[in-house]
């Protein structure tokens, strides 16, 4: 399993701006073959930080993530959107375990 986290920065007024564009890639992300989960959230205590937490069966789903239509219209718009401090990292996991 690969595990993507990180996190992104919107100034705090265009949350709402940029809340369609999120919403967009946040939903056809998760239809994507492969994808376990998908989600950003944003920060109670800092404003505008958005942050990002992602499951990919394999390597594969996470590189053929990379060519969907969605994920071009999305990078297409970061800058639009004001969107910037990009960081985000992918880890190789196991499953993991419950506690």
């Amino acid at each position: 399993m690969i595990v993507v986290i990180g996190s992104f920065r919107i100034p705090p007024n265009m949350v709402e701006v940029v809340r369609p564009a999120m919403d967009a890639m946040i939903t056809a992300s998760r239809a994507e073959e492969g994808c376990i989960e998908y989600a950003y959230a944003l920060d109670v205590l800092d404003e505008g930080l958005v942050r990002v937490s992602e499951k990919w069966r394999d390597r594969a789903a996470l590189e053929a993530h990379f060519r969907t239509a969605h994920i071009a219209e999305w990078r297409a718009q970061v800058s639009a959107l004001a969107v910037s401090e990009r960081n985000l990292t992918a880890h190789e996991t196991d499953d993991g375990f419950y506690i």
